[in-house]
């Protein structure tokens, strides 16, 4: 059942935040895999622009073990999120993390999951996309992560976020089911010249690179075998240019922050010299989000475009004869890698 957005963080929030009211940071590590490493690309964006009294990294969990950063230590607070709370090595970069001194969350479905058991402190969220539940996408990953980083911000720098935050994700859930009509017919149309296509990429920037990341990894590559790659759009212009053809096919995320020039440059580009019918451009100055503050809109744009085009990704598994999750052949399938 999906919950009403009112003017208050959710309990397990406000608790975490009370318990570690009293410490000094002057680091976060946000720490993940996969779709959840996606999601923390928004958080650092997040954390980049709001916050002055702690730094911010993000790092893919193994890989900030065999790093173990020398600002990890006891005035640095660890971030990691896991859907499922199993991710291997999520649980022991959230180990790592505690033996270094560091103070924990974890973000997961599932309370009781070995992520939950090796961290300080654990929030959860809602998921639609592999519990098949519908959801309030306020209390999404993203949601939380955001309301999480505002209330550490707030604490800290008395900058009025948490509030502001709240009534924006207030008006999410309605702009989510506003966005599938404004794409219905563009998806309609593209579906069918993307379908047989071998490789699709992604490109964006800024807060909403995460989702391209996440788009081509998580969906095009894992669920549908796509060739797919997710491009920076300032990178785009130092080699990834190259392949653009009138046969190249690409899905855009042009969002609101401070970023959008740089992926409008890439629109012009690849308006000139590829072919429009293969750019699924999703702009999100179509979007009404009426409701959303404008300090929040472009942070919460990325779920908007993420949630819309995980329904232009079941039409493309529609038309080419493929199952979506459960058409995986090594995940959650296999243990012995």
């Amino acid at each position: 059942m999906r919950k009403t957005m009112t003017a208050a963080l959710p309990a397990d929030i406000r608790d975490v935040l009370a318990a570690i009211s009293d410490r000094t940071f002057s680091h976060l590590f946000l720490v993940a895999c996969g779709g959840s490493l996606s999601v923390m690309m928004a958080g650092k964006y997040f954390a980049d622009r709001f916050s002055s009294t702690f730094a911010c990294d993000i790092y893919n969990a193994d890989e900030f073990v065999c790093r173990d950063p020398r600002r990890l230590g006891s005035d640095a607070l660890v971030i990691l999120c896991s859907q499922t709370g199993t991710t291997q090595e999520t649980v022991h970069a959230a180990q790592h993390a505690e033996a270094r001194g560091a103070t924990t969350i974890g973000m997961t479905l599932d309370p009781t999951s070995p992520l939950s058991l090796a961290v300080d402190h654990t929030v959860s969220y809602q998921a639609a996309y592999t519990t098949g539940k519908p959801i309030d996408s306020a209390y999404s990953n993203y949601g939380v992560l955001y309301m999480l980083l505002a209330g550490l911000t707030d604490a800290r720098e008395r900058g009025d976020l948490t509030t502001d935050l709240l009534t924006s994700l207030g008006s999410l859930q309605r702009t989510i089911e506003g966005a599938h009509d404004t794409y219905a017919d563009r998806f309609h149309a593209f579906a069918p010249r993307f379908a047989d296509r071998k490789t699709i990429y992604t490109l964006a920037s800024g807060a909403s690179y995460g989702a391209a990341y996440c788009y081509a990894i998580c969906v095009l590559m894992e669920m549908q075998w796509y060739d797919s790659q997710a491009i920076h759009a300032n990178e785009f212009f130092h080699g990834p240019f190259e392949v653009v053809d009138q046969n190249a096919a690409f899905v855009v995320m042009l969002g609101l922050d401070e970023t959008r020039r740089l992926t409008e440059r890439a629109c012009d580009f690849l308006f000139r010299h590829g072919s429009r019918e293969n750019i699924l451009l999703l702009d999100a100055e179509e979007l009404e989000l009426t409701g959303m503050s404008d300090r929040f809109r472009p942070l919460l744009v990325p779920l908007i475009f993420f949630d819309a085009l995980w329904r232009f990704a079941y039409r493309l598994a529609e038309l080419r004869g493929r199952p979506m999750l459960e058409g995986r052949r090594y995940m959650k399938k296999l243990t012995d890698y």
